[in-house]
């Protein structure tokens, strides 16, 4: 039996919108909803009472990071993920699969999960990284420390034994996540082994009794941007007797909706779906609009320490010199606690001043706007408004 439960309130008649209820053993989810993501142990700069203040109802963290350090016997002796970082809601572990990509096929060369018409490979003197790129085998992926260098191998037995130690509501099964120019040759096969890894995954997390009891195990759709590796895998996976299912993998940004649309025709229609660490707003709305549940991504903190927030407007760059004299909020109709407190004028100040209060106050705003916004876009699936809301937001947002 599994550990989640997962119900549909409302879906559209005609397409892939949905709002559902994900029950875990450490709380509810109410979907689609936004994983906030906590890659150490920790959401950077913000305490569990702050994400609980901010609306968060889930929070992902980092497989390969934690296993590295602490180390995951660590994070078990304090009674797993949740109990160790103080947060009391559920949790989600990624597979470490991801490394293989950001440490293999795309060490050095500047490629993410998503690229635009115009993106290409960018070269680059690798020779201060190379020592760290990843190796990938039928048995699983070897890798060096990036703390020091030692060197470490990963399978989906190993994947999936560090996450039971982890002691997450849901974890992911290994996978091996491809760069989005690789060939279609390469693609096939990694697929394949994907799929494979996928299999030995389930067996070893199934005939852990214990731990399967009480933590939900998720396939990995992959197939890069080939449609008919997607479909294939979308069949392959959807199935095998997961809890749930993640979307991952390397798209163009273009063709997100039109991907993940096509997938989750295929994926059986009473569980969970993850599209794996893509959140920026646009990708939020099409991605549900296509029938996604939950997202993660790392940009709603990462681009705040940078001094980009979101705004209903657009992401703004608080360092231009226009906002050391606006005395407004960062969004006028946002409820957060930075909006409601502070100036756009103080946080340009803090962030020239180089002070670390600055970049709570941005990574509150963040968090509070994105994970909120997918708040309101499954209260206008609930409410029949999704069309109204969203055309409402894109002619104001500019992306």
């Amino acid at each position: 039996m599994s550990p989640i439960n997962f119900s549909i309130e409302k879906k559209e008649k005609e397409g892939l919108l949905r709002a559902g209820i994900l029950t875990t053993p450490h709380g509810v989810i109410h979907t689609p909803a936004f994983a906030v993501v906590g890659t150490k142990g920790t959401v950077k700069s913000l305490s569990p009472e702050e994400l609980l203040g901010i609306g968060t109802e889930v929070v992902l963290a980092n497989t390969y990071h934690l296993y590295l350090e602490p180390g995951a016997e660590s994070v078990k002796e304090h009674g797993g993920i949740g109990t160790y970082m103080n947060w009391h809601g559920p949790t989600i572990t990624d597979s470490g699969g991801f490394q293989a990509f950001s440490l293999g096929a795309a060490l050095g060369k500047g490629v993410s999960k998503i690229i635009g018409k115009d993106s290409a490979e960018k070269e680059r003197d690798e020779e201060d990284i190379e020592h760290l790129r990843a190796k990938i085998t039928e048995e699983g992926v070897e890798f060096k420390s990036y703390i020091d260098g030692s060197s470490h191998f990963f399978t989906p037995e190993k994947s999936i034994e560090i996450q039971h130690a982890l002691g997450a509501d849901i974890s992911f099964a290994f996978d091996e996540c491809t760069s989005p120019l690789a060939p279609l040759e390469y693609q096939k096969e990694a697929l394949e082994r994907t799929h494979r890894w996928a299999k030995r995954s389930l067996l070893y997390h199934s005939a852990q009794r214990e731990n399967a009891s009480r933590q939900a195990l998720f396939g990995i759709v992959q197939g890069g941007r080939f449609k008919e590796l997607r479909e294939e895998s979308a069949r392959t996976i959807g199935n095998m007797s997961f809890d749930g299912f993640g979307i991952g993998g390397s798209f163009e940004k273009e063709d997100i909706q039109s991907v993940v649309g096509m997938v989750n025709k295929i994926l059986p229609e009473d569980k969970p779906r993850h599209l794996l660490g893509i959140g920026e707003p646009k990708d939020l709305f099409l991605g549900i609009e296509a029938g996604i549940d939950l997202f993660d991504c790392v940009a709603p903190t990462r681009i705040a320490r940078n001094g980009q927030l979101y705004t209903r407007s657009g992401k703004i760059n608080i360092l231009n010199s226009k906002f050391r004299t606006d005395m407004s909020a960062i969004d006028e109709i946002c409820g957060c606690y930075t909006c409601r407190h502070y100036t756009r004028s103080y946080l340009s100040h803090l962030f020239h001043a180089k002070e670390l209060f600055g970049l709570r106050l941005a990574s509150i705003h963040n968090v509070y706007f994105i994970v909120n916004l997918v708040k309101d876009i499954r209260k206008s699936i609930l409410e029949g408004n999704f069309v109204k809301l969203k055309n409402s937001f894109f002619e104001k947002f500019v992306f």
